[in-house]
């Protein structure tokens, strides 16, 4: 998500200066001079003489030892994914020919799917293919798909080579392949590996301007290189520059600068694999504070993941799935939190794993179970069942959707208040109309007034006038520009919830909004009743009614869905939401002590 402006205007100007004070010098001064190199054209003559790919194949030796046993339904995942693979040339609408640096990354079309199609997942998912079913040709498939991949994308033309990151996931994919293989670099894969870390070093302070998965991956991909090129001052760089990364954009509860479920899971496979390459080669422990930051990272996105592997669409959501070595998908995150917990937490949510038995990572200690946690950025509570989580402070970086104080709840692996997610950051013809809807406040599960947005836009990733957050026992304040306040906390006892929103400030009238998950949903007098039952109350006559919204369920996807409104005029001081879940039998079913405005 690039730092990009439009329609930049003189009676914004403020907007811009606050905003970039609230972004800090550091990214500003980096991404000041990456754009000062680009001008002076320095990355452009550090990538114009790329070595060749040697002729050669990439597993000359082919496989080694045996592959581990599977049960017939991973191996059956493992097919599908192989059967949907796309094929090793794809540029969408882009110009291959063209020089990647220059490239327009936005009129052609959505580069996302480009990108996400080139990472080359498929190299490891040939080799287990190859050595679960040798006689069916699936290392002779690899090696043709490889040679078909490098004819098409020469070094540093065409759309696959114009962001770092995206060179960094391809090494890291190529990196696991060899640890599957077991087998140490070809000729061939060290000429890859090579070309790779040059581009990724062409335009290292765009990478870490951005304060968010570019800084982690791309590093993480030159250290990956660095020791499978046995390159000792590179691999020194390289994990300086990620130990930097991970202690400015990781907290130490976990917390990651983009609160992002979706980028959660892409820093957990990203660091997961680059652990798996480090192990191979018995290379020595990562720097601090990587493993640390890594493993209260990992235990963040288990605590918020529904038993079934479903993530709640917190912040931008892209679909990615890194190194998904149990072939679980875009939709099933269990693969991921569980390689990460084993690798850097030392626990586990369950005892088999494919992708972690490819890796030789046996079953570690259950995760213990938490009632409630808090890290940067968000707040969860799981309680007979159900889970919430709540989108909070500080906003130490720049937020990527306006989702202050969201709120989603899940009960078991059924979600009953949602967000809408992301739609695409590129939507095609006819569905520009994404790019406001989904950022927007109203796509998400909080108060708004008056109809405004809280943060005016200034870029298709930026927002200006950040609202100041701070904590509350059990949830947390919000205060936006305009100096309204809205504070919410959260209760739960046994399957009974309750929400309180208490709000101050000039305003003639606000909109509370719960987006319903899938489900029979009907209107009632106080609320809704569906999967769950929500009542909701305040100190001032209330309007509900059912809306139309939309949800975008996975990238590029969107669909209808039903939202609940809950409509004041002013003066209104108070709501209570009570969301009544079905009864378990070993729940209690005490009401929480706030019953009323």
């Amino acid at each position: 998500m690039a730092i990009q402006a439009r329609n930049l205007q003189p009676g914004r100007a403020w907007l811009w200066l606050r905003t970039g004070a609230r972004l800090g010098p550091l990214p500003l001064a980096r991404y000041g001079w990456h754009r000062l190199r680009l001008a002076a054209g320095l990355p452009q003559r550090a990538l114009s003489s790329p070595a060749a790919l040697p002729d050669t194949p990439l597993f000359p030796d082919g496989f080694s030892g045996a592959p581990p046993a599977l049960d017939a339904a991973a191996k059956a995942r493992l097919r599908a994914a192989l059967a949907a693979l796309p094929g090793p040339v794809r540029h969408g609408g882009f110009d291959a020919a063209a020089p990647a640096l220059g490239l327009d990354l936005f009129g052609p079309g959505d580069i996302r799917p480009v990108w996400e199609a080139n990472r080359l997942a498929w190299l490891p998912l040939r080799v287990q293919a190859a050595r679960l079913w040798p006689a069916e040709g699936h290392q002779a498939a690899l090696e043709s798909s490889w040679q078909a991949w490098w004819a098409a994308n020469p070094p540093y033309f065409g759309p696959n080579w114009a962001c770092g990151q995206e060179a960094a996931l391809r090494i890291l994919h190529l990196g696991l392949a060899l640890v599957l293989a077991g087998r140490p670099p070809s000729p061939a894969a060290r000429a890859f590996l090579r070309i790779h870390a040059a581009r990724i070093a062409a335009t290292a302070s765009y990478a870490r301007a951005q304060d968010n998965n570019h800084a982690i991956s791309e590093p993480a991909g030159l250290l990956a290189a660095a020791w499978l090129l046995q390159d000792a001052a590179g691999a020194a760089r390289a994990e300086q520059a990620l130990s930097a990364a991970m202690a400015r954009l990781v907290a130490a509860d976990g917390g990651f600068a983009p609160v992002s479920t979706g980028y959660h899971r892409l820093l957990l496979d990203t660091l997961g694999a680059l652990e798996a390459i480090r192990r191979h080669l018995g290379r020595p422990a990562l720097a601090a504070p990587i493993p640390a930051r890594a493993a209260a990272a990992a235990v963040w996105l288990a605590r918020v993941m529904a038993p079934g592997g479903a993530l709640p669409r917190l912040g931008h959501q892209d679909s990615s799935a890194l190194a998904d070595l149990g072939a679980h998908g875009a939709g099933d995150a269990r693969g991921s939190v569980e390689r990460a917990l084993r690798l850097f937490a030392g626990f586990s949510l369950t005892e088999a794993e494919p992708g972690c038995a490819w890796l030789g990572l046996g079953p570690a200690p259950p995760l213990p179970r938490a009632a409630s946690w808090t890290a940067t950025g968000s707040r969860g509570w799981a309680v007979a069942g159900a889970r919430a989580l709540l989108r909070t402070g500080p906003l130490r970086f720049r937020p990527g959707q306006a989702d202050l104080l969201h709120c989603e709840f899940w009960d078991g692996d059924t979600p009953l208040l949602t967000d809408a997610g992301t739609g695409a950051y590129n939507p095609p013809p006819g569905a520009r109309w994404w790019l406001d809807y989904f950022p927007a406040q109203a796509a998400h599960n909080t108060i708004q007034f008056d109809g405004q947005e809280p943060m005016p836009r200034l870029g298709r990733f930026l927002f200006g006038a950040w609202p100041r957050v701070s904590a509350l026992p059990q949830g947390a304040m919000v205060t936006d520009r305009f100096g309204r306040r809205h504070r919410r906390q959260i209760c739960a006892e046994g399957r009974h919830w309750l929400v309180t929103d208490l709000v101050e400030g000039e305003f003639a009238r606000a909109v509370l909004r719960w987006r319903l998950g899938p489900g029979d949903w009907a209107l009632q007098a106080d609320g809704v009743a569906g999967p769950a039952r929500l009542r909701i109350t305040a100190d001032a006559p209330l309007t509900l009614r059912l809306e139309r919204g939309w949800e975008s369920p996975a990238y590029g996807q969107v669909r209808p869905c039903r939202v609940l409104a809950a409509e004041a005029e002013a003066p209104l001081r108070c709501l209570l939401t009570r969301i009544l879940l079905p009864p378990l039998a070993a729940a209690p079913e005490a009401p929480c002590r706030s019953t009323s405005c």
